[in-house]
């Protein structure tokens, strides 16, 4: 069941429904045997049926023939979430977990099995993009048609036509049939659509994985706008970082059913912690896997870990901008380890990589808290990072096995507001000629 209503009058805010709330979703899809099978099991269940009583022998075989052709995948189980307006929850899980699955039934595309989905507020659905534009149609009217679809009326689509037009960024093909657009033409022309029609929900299902660099940073700034005016945002995608610099709660699927619901750093812990698991279990088997246990700032092995960790001989310090950042740690190794290392990195406020470093660790023959001392100067804007620390054995980059991760135990905070010397994150080397 699907229920919307966006153009009722706003109730007190006291009994204001919450914008999402699934109630006891399932999804089941039947899988025949073979394309016959389509047609041959309903047929088979029907016979069964006329026979129940007459020959019930019959009956039985027929049903348990048909049975045999049909399978059944369970895509959800019992899925339940509320999601108040204004909040924003990133859902995450593997591949195949049913993250898609869940956001096309809450979007009104797919019906579920079982149980219910009330929505409340124009939603807009950044799914397969452009799966609903005409290709013999221009951009230009496919932009209205799909305005309409939204909810928008005439002059509002009038309106806003030429900030759409712009933000898509496609020149004159704007005029041009949709069949002549490249893929990266249509994707940028169905989010312009969608972010313009001031929604209530944003849906988005790993649409800002696509296009290229320009696209996605201006994708990023556009919802980062949407959610600043209250909108409620319900997000899949494998990009960690996007669900914590937008998501005030995290959701993990795992095999169609919801393993953690609570704050996004805690459901992203056990999130890589599972990945991390199944990795070292088809990589050194299912020991090693089981070796990987859960720690206070991440996860690890007991003798493959960091086992101290100071930042200025605390964990969280304030600097000024080109202070010394000290690290003193203390890496626990194990003898089986032939390439053992630690990669060092610093992570923004948001969770983004700005730099870091592998550092190589010399085997040990015995289990040994090999002492580890790094140390750079803090040439950053002003702002909080923090410093993600991972135990590895990597006989080089593209060989990778993850022992430990470690993130959020150190930190520090630059108090200094550089932009008169620099713009972005950190100064990188210029020449510059001319000027005043």
């Amino acid at each position: 069941m699907q229920s919307s209503n966006p153009t009722a009058a706003p109730a007190p805010a006291a009994i204001l429904p919450p914008a999402i709330r699934v109630s006891r979703v399932g999804k089941t899809y039947r899988m025949w045997s073979t394309p016959g099978a389509r047609l041959l099991v309903p047929l088979l269940f029907r016979a069964a049926g006329l026979l129940r009583h007459a020959f019930p022998p019959g009956a039985r075989r027929l049903q348990a023939a048909a049975t045999r052709r049909l399978h059944s995948h369970e895509a959800l189980h019992d899925i339940n979430l509320e999601l108040r307006r204004g909040e924003a929850l990133g859902i995450i899980g593997l591949n195949g977990s049913g993250k898609s699955t869940l956001l096309q039934i809450i979007a009104g595309v797919l019906q579920p099995t079982t149980g219910v989905v009330e929505t409340h507020g124009r939603v807009a659905a950044l799914l397969e993009l452009g799966s609903g534009f005409n290709p013999e149609l221009t951009g230009r009217e496919n932009i209205r048609i799909n305005a309409a679809i939204l909810g928008l009326d005439q002059a509002t689509v009038d309106a806003r036509m030429g900030d759409i037009i712009e933000f898509a960024d496609i020149g004159n093909y704007i005029d041009e049939p949709i069949k002549t657009y490249s893929s990266g033409m249509v994707v940028r022309l169905a989010f312009a659509v969608q972010v313009h029609a001031d929604p209530d929900i944003l849906i988005v299902d790993e649409a800002l994985a696509v296009g290229d660099a320009a696209f996605q940073a201006k994708a990023m700034a556009r919802i980062d706008r949407i959610l600043s005016s209250g909108t409620t945002l319900l997000f899949v995608g494998h990009d960690l970082n996007v669900v914590k610099a937008f998501c005030h709660r995290a959701m993990l699927l795992e095999r169609g059913r919801v393993a953690l619901d609570g704050l996004p750093d805690e459901v992203i812990a056990e999130y890589l912690l599972r990945t991390h698991r199944k990795a070292l279990q088809e990589r050194r088997g299912e020991q090693a896997a089981m070796s990987l246990q859960p720690l206070d700032d991440g996860y690890g092995m007991e003798d493959a870990r960091v086992v101290a960790a100071t930042l200025n001989r605390a964990t969280h310090a304030t600097i000024r901008y080109g202070d010394r950042v000290e690290i003193d740690l203390k890496v626990r190794l194990r003898p089986d380890l032939r390439h053992p290392g630690l990669i060092l990195d610093v992570m923004d406020g948001k969770g983004l990589q700005i730099t870091g470093r592998r550092i190589a660790l010399q085997p040990v023959e015995s289990v040994t808290e090999v002492p580890l001392w790094v140390a750079f100067d803090a040439s950053f804007q002003q702002g909080i990072y923090r410093v993600r620390l991972r135990v590895v054995d990597s006989p080089h980059p593209g060989d990778t096995v993850i022992l430990a991760r470690h993130e959020g135990g150190l930190s520090f905070e630059i108090v200094d507001d550089s932009r008169a010397m620099f713009t972005g994150l950190f100064p990188i080397p210029m020449e510059i000629r001319g000027g005043a």
